[in-house]
């Protein structure tokens, strides 16, 4: 009896030490939540979006559990580097000017920037009929460097929002002639929506590598293993077909480019 208990008591032991969900250190995964479809929230107040999806796709796949912290774009770099996140998965570009401040992960998704303003309204791809016009574009984002180094010499004026969401209000309002963004953001936050009827692309796609990096990553502290770890996990769920299950839930395209 007293070997049976011992197994049993062995046995117990055994089970106890193996790794589980609850026993992992939580991956705190920064996000700002007014960015659809990537990132948004649902009436009764939780996150939803293609980045989320993805996001917890990615924490199961690496067996850890997912804590979400929202923060304001601009504020993700800084919560990230004081460690109050791990992580920023909130459709981030990976440009050479963010590297020197984190390291990032492989990308998850590829799509070029465009700019929408009243539908009919002619620009040419040297866009010199943006003289004058007032752009909105999200503080801290790829986009407003672009504006600012590409479209203000040409005479347009700038001018930067906390949220994509309050661009599209003055847009539709009229106290903006337009903005630049993710093609895929507008088309699905905006151009879909009625606040959008009446607006378009316009101009050309913008794709320079100088500005819009190699594609959307996860951003980490430098030096960080979590980079190859979740690059891995990435890898992972495409290979699966998890990726694809997610995409397909809002895209009717692959999102993930060349």
């Amino acid at each position: 009896m007293k070997k049976l208990v011992l197994l049993g008591a062995l046995a117990l032991s055994s089970v106890l030490s193996l790794p589980t969900f609850a026993d992992e250190k939580p991956l705190k995964i920064g996000i700002e939540a007014a960015y659809p479809p990537f990132a948004s929230k649902a009436p009764d107040g939780s996150i939803v979006g293609f980045d989320y999806d993805i996001g917890n796709a990615l924490c199961e796949e690496m067996k850890v559990k997912c804590v979400w912290v929202e923060q304001e774009f601009d504020g993700l770099i800084p919560a990230l580097k004081v460690r109050k996140i791990d992580a920023i998965l909130s459709s981030m570009s990976i440009t050479d000017d963010r590297k020197k401040s984190v390291d990032f992960t492989g990308k998850y998704y590829n799509t070029p920037a465009r700019l929408v303003m009243k539908a009919g309204t002619q620009v040419s791809d040297g866009l010199t009929e943006l003289k004058g016009k007032n752009i909105g574009v999200q503080r801290g984002s790829i986009h407003e460097r672009f504006a600012r180094e590409v479209l203000a010499p040409l005479g347009a004026e700038i001018k930067p929002y906390g949220s994509q969401n309050e661009i599209y209000l003055d847009v539709a309002a009229g106290r903006l002639d337009g903005t630049v963004a993710d093609a895929t953001l507008l088309n699905d936050g905006f151009l879909k929506t009625d606040a959008g009827k009446g607006f378009a692309f316009v101009g050309p796609a913008f794709t320079d590598t100088k500005y819009f990096g190699d594609g959307v990553g996860i951003a980490v502290r430098k030096g960080d293993a979590l980079k190859d770890k979740i690059t891995g996990a990435i890898a992972a769920i495409r290979e699966n077909g998890k990726y694809k299950q997610i995409q397909d839930k809002y895209f009717d395209f692959d999102i993930y480019g060349q």
